[in-house]
């Protein structure tokens, strides 16, 4: 997903495309998608890429219309409720004219992962997303420019004060930060089918045993709040961009 910051500048994070009613949806983390100097807004200028790849977008962009998430986060930045659900138009590519024209639903497209929730501590989720950033001592594995994939185990819960968390969800993981925010968990992962139940989503990395390379990624705790914020966004049809 692309989009302009609370800063003003040009950011990026990781998004994926969930089942719904309207295949219209994409999940991700919530500070990927409100606007956190703005109380009750969202980023600008968001748009969805699918299976972006060094600069591709092959299936088409998708521009947001509406955000849904807690009001925990919203008020109080309380990152145990840090997900968003924006709900996406249909989708444009460009005409032999370079016009963008329609491209139809996300979910026609692409397809989109089941979801779960209330799920025991003892499983195995891939972590999907788009790393670009660097490890606190500098060296920087990966660009951003392609999906990357770690696997790891969920099996505790995590307090992380600075992020008012106090059920956050730990995976190993060697994600760097920026790019990777909002990188899905996926449990019961099918790879010949590239689907499986998102039960998670990269809200921050953090370092551990304090080498100076992050390995473990933060979610927060998918439960009957998140079904909720998600059963909204899923209740909303949004139809074709308009050209404006």
């Amino acid at each position: 997903m692309f989009f302009i910051g609370a800063d003003g500048q040009p950011h990026w994070c990781t998004g994926s495309a969930v089942h719904s009613q309207y295949r219209n949806v994409v999940a991700t983390a919530a500070q990927c998608a409100f606007d956190t100097q703005t109380p009750g807004a969202a980023l600008g200028k968001w748009v969805f890429v699918p299976r972006y790849a060094a600069g591709a977008a092959p299936l088409g962009l998708y521009v947001g219309k509406q955000l849904f998430g807690h009001q925990d986060f919203d008020a109080d930045r309380d990152f145990d409720r840090g997900y968003a659900f924006v709900n996406v138009y249909e989708g444009v590519v460009p005409s032999a004219t370079g016009e963008p024209t329609g491209f139809g639903r996300l979910g026609d497209n692409v397809g989109g992962q089941g979801l779960a929730w209330n799920q025991p501590l003892a499983y195995s989720v891939n972590v999907f997303g788009y790393p670009a950033g660097p490890h606190p001592d500098g060296v920087r594995p990966y660009t951003g420019e392609n999906l990357k994939m770690s696997v790891g185990s969920v099996t505790t819960t995590a307090h992380a004060p600075s992020l008012k968390g106090e059920r956050l969800l730990p995976v190993r993981s060697w994600f760097t930060g920026y790019g990777a925010q909002g990188s899905s968990w996926l449990l019961n992962y099918d790879a010949a089918g590239g689907r499986g139940y998102l039960n998670g989503l990269t809200l921050s990395v953090t370092d551990t045993d304090a080498n100076l390379r992050y390995d473990t990624g933060l979610s927060p705790y998918f439960d009957d709040e998140l079904l909720a914020v998600y059963s909204a966004a899923g209740a909303v049809w949004t139809g074709a961009v308009s050209s404006g």
